[in-house]
């Protein structure tokens, strides 16, 4: 063992130790003892005493029951909260919600909130949050030729990052691979759950139908995962994982309904409506990548004219800016020829941006989002062509109808990484309700 902390006084010393086992999860010992004199010896430097060991698995995510369930997750989301606030929002009667906090307070799943919420002429409220450096999870971005992994706390805050090559397209390498990175993880960090996003259509079960870009069909990958590690382990559509995280944790955070799309080596769309994500068996299919949006466009892979994967990715962009140009150009220097007023280049972005508003007054129109989101490595587009998507929006939305709200995310990797990570705390902190079932 390990000594990493302890307190002494004339009666008794407590000292904490965290060692790790053969299978790499670590444990917590916490050990008690009385001063006896006689029988002293040292550890890392510290003098200690005769002692008793008592051995506590980490601290799991088990609320005790239904509204305890429903308090932590109130407070998960959207903490630090008063108690009355909380008893508001729930409807639970203040003597329930004290026994509730208490008995989570007790367990660990949630603490009081260092200051205090001063409220008109009343006693200052002690709001409550989750203890988001408790749990860790980590969350895994598959890609055609990458894969990027991520950490994250409970609040799918990100700790730690990397990338690497994707040594083999081969489902079982695939897993290994997978694995191999969570092991090295759980060297810094003890991991509650592993999420693995990647695009496809995958089920509920983590078993992914299909993922043209793996040339996968019917992949089990959760499973195949947990044959190599005792972690729990949950797969999802990217999109899907990227809209769950901003409806958790990010720009849709109180929204019970809004709209994400994503730009990239595609297109992608997804929606939470009622404070639920819409999704079916054709989720993950990315049937918005060929919504029309020009018909005088340029084509796109599959001969449509004018549609999102011709007029909105990053491909097509740089396809057709390299046509302009007579050579190859990369998306850093299209951005770069922008800034710097090409005109071809201009006019190329600009006319993106425009369907970048069609697309979105079309989602506007047929969701009535409060907001829609969006992100993906293409989302400087939306960032450079401000003026030309306004107009976009206007010639496609009736100006009797409400503006709409766009806000713009994080394109890098590390927020398809926390998506990832969000499904794993979503599958977490909701196996307790699955057992009960």
């Amino acid at each position: 063992m390990t000594a990493t902390a302890a307190t002494k006084c004339d009666c008794l010393i407590a000292s904490v130790s965290i060692v790790r086992t053969a299978t790499g999860w670590p444990r917590c010992y916490f050990i008690t003892g009385k001063k006896m004199p006689s029988s002293t010896r040292h550890i890392v430097g510290l003098r200690t005493y005769s002692f008793a060991v008592e051995e506590r698995m980490a601290m799991a995510w088990q609320p005790t029951d239904e509204l305890a369930q429903a308090v932590a997750l109130e407070v998960l989301l959207h903490g630090p909260l008063g108690r009355s606030e909380i008893a508001r929002r729930l409807d639970l009667a203040p003597a329930t919600l004290t026994r509730i906090s208490t008995e989570l307070i007790r367990a660990g799943l949630l603490t009081e909130a260092p200051h205090a919420i001063k409220r008109g002429a009343g006693r200052p409220s002690i709001p409550l949050d989750v203890v988001a450096e408790a749990h860790h999870f980590l969350g895994v971005k598959v890609s055609g030729d990458s894969v990027a992994s991520a950490v994250t706390d409970l609040r799918a805050d990100v700790l730690s990052y990397r990338e690497e090559p994707l040594g083999s397209r081969e489902p079982h390498a695939v897993a290994a691979q997978i694995a191999r990175i969570a092991r090295g993880a759980v060297e810094s960090y003890p991991i509650d759950a592993l999420g693995i996003g990647l695009g496809g259509v995958v089920t509920p079960r983590g078993t992914v139908d299909s993922a043209p870009f793996l040339g996968w069909v019917d992949v089990p990958i959760a499973r195949l995962v947990e044959e190599h590690l005792a972690t729990p382990t949950f797969a999802a559509n990217d999109l899907a994982a990227f809209t769950e995280a901003q409806h958790w944790f990010g720009e849709g955070t109180g929204h019970a309904n809004f709209a994400t799309l994503t730009l990239g080596v595609g297109v992608g769309f997804g929606c939470v409506a009622n404070g639920r994500l819409l999704a079916n068996a054709d989720y993950g299919v990315g049937l918005v990548g060929h919504w029309p949006l020009d018909p005088l466009g340029s084509l796109c892979s599959r001969g449509h004219r004018g549609c999102a994967e011709a007029m909105l990715t990053v491909p097509a962009i740089e396809r057709d800016v390299s046509t302009a140009l007579g050579r190859d150009v990369n998306w850093d220097e299209v951005l770069e020829l922008f800034a710097a007023g090409n005109s071809a280049v201009e006019r190329i972005l600009n006319s993106s941006g425009r369907a970048l508003g069609g697309l979105i007054a079309a989602v506007a129109n047929l969701t009535a989002p409060d907001l829609v989101i969006i992100g993906g490595e293409g989302v400087s587009l939306a960032g450079v062509t401000a003026e030309a998507i306004q107009v976009g929006i206007r010639e496609n939305r009736d100006p009797r109808a409400s503006s709409v709200r766009v806000e713009l995310v994080s394109g890098d990797n590390e927020s398809w990484c926390r998506g990832a990570a969000v499904v794993a705390i979503q599958g977490y902190v909701r196996a307790r309700k699955r057992q009960q079932g």
